[in-house]
């Protein structure tokens, strides 16, 4: 049960797997985002009273990971860096349970070497983050970003026509946990739905008038072009200069994955040029972004990756990853797409 669905863990759910404690002496809390949240700890301490906490500010490197866990059997782990160096150093580290989405800071053939066992809670920032992508279809539709900037400057422009949501033809690449929710929250729009996946989900598509097509009918055809793809091997730069190009015009492309997947000059490029609607991008290849030229165009809407970041899910995180220490296993690195 260690790799869990947020389908099928409710709220309540995993506030009483958490409640149930679990068998490990020392707890070490290296996710930043639990550590800079108050009422996070407390959630944590609420089930394990001696887990230790760091307030070094920022995510931790390799040698501060291994530092801070040297006396640890059990982690929550964020986004820090679990290599052979680290599992390697870390003898006693036996349990680790995933804060968050996301795993490519995770060695797991590693972790398999040195038996340590991983829990994680698949979607559980599901809504967020569609919640998110649909806010950003509204406002980059409505010209939100330019038209607020103008009147920043002292302009008072009127006659710079949006469109509908209502009837746009959305491609969504990745049909996931997130992408299922987008779907779902699109469903009063009377859109067009394209998805795109390496996996087929049949009776999902019926169920929600989806139509499955391939990555080049997807840029084709999307006036809507959303991404929620897992950064691995396969996408890292997916969307180079040669597949950018492919989009159509009028195409508003929308980010809230892995900022590694998409090349970013090659989309400043576009938006210099005005081949594309706009771009709302709530994730970069580097994070702060630092991306002047492309984080002030007047097309471009960016968030700093805010996709997780409500009160409500940052609660239902750390519970999840409280819970998934209670029933972690060795997992095979397959299951996470080689990442």
């Amino acid at each position: 049960m260690a790799i869990t669905t947020g389908e099928t863990m409710t709220t309540a759910t995993i506030e009483k797997t958490a409640a149930t404690g679990a068998a490990f002496r020392q707890l070490g809390v290296c996710a930043d985002h639990v550590n800079r949240h108050p009422a996070m700890r407390q959630e944590v301490l609420k089930v394990h009273p001696t887990a230790k906490f760091h307030d070094a500010g920022h995510r931790l490197n390799e040698d501060e990971v291994i530092e801070f866990l040297a006396d640890c059997d059990a982690a929550i782990v964020g986004f820090e860096p679990i290599t052979e160096r680290v599992v390697s150093a870390l003898p006693d580290l036996k349990i680790i349970g995933k804060y968050g989405n996301g795993c490519e800071s995770f060695d797991f053939a590693a972790m398999k070497r040195h038996n340590v066992r991983f829990g994680y809670t698949w979607g559980v920032n599901k809504l967020a983050v569609a919640e998110l992508t649909l806010g950003f279809m509204l406002m980059g539709l409505r010209w939100v970003m330019p038209l607020n900037l103008a009147m920043r400057a002292g302009e008072r422009p009127r006659l710079r026509n949006g469109r509908f949501l209502t009837g746009r033809v959305v491609g969504i690449h990745g049909c996931g946990h997130i992408g299922k929710e987008v779907v779902r929250l699109l469903q009063p729009f009377n859109c067009t739905i394209l998805a795109c996946d390496i996996k087929d989900y049949p009776d999902f598509y019926k169920q929600r008038n989806v139509t499955p097509v391939s990555h080049d009918e997807l840029l084709a055809r999307s006036e809507i072009l959303t991404l929620h793809l897992p950064k691995t091997h396969l996408t890292r730069g997916l969307y180079s200069r040669e597949i950018l190009g492919k989009l159509r015009k009028d195409c508003l492309l929308i980010n809230t994955c892995r900022g590694e997947i998409v090349d970013e000059d090659a989309l400043l490029e576009r938006l210099d040029a005005d081949d594309l609607t706009a771009a709302c991008f709530d994730v970069f290849a580097v994070e702060p972004a630092d991306n002047d030229r492309l984080l002030n165009h007047p097309n471009m809407l960016a968030t700093p990756h805010i996709g997780a970041s409500t009160e409500e899910t940052r609660l239902i995180l750390v519970r999840a990853a409280i819970a998934r220490l209670n029933d972690a296993r060795v997992v095979d690195p397959e299951e996470f797409y080689g990442v």
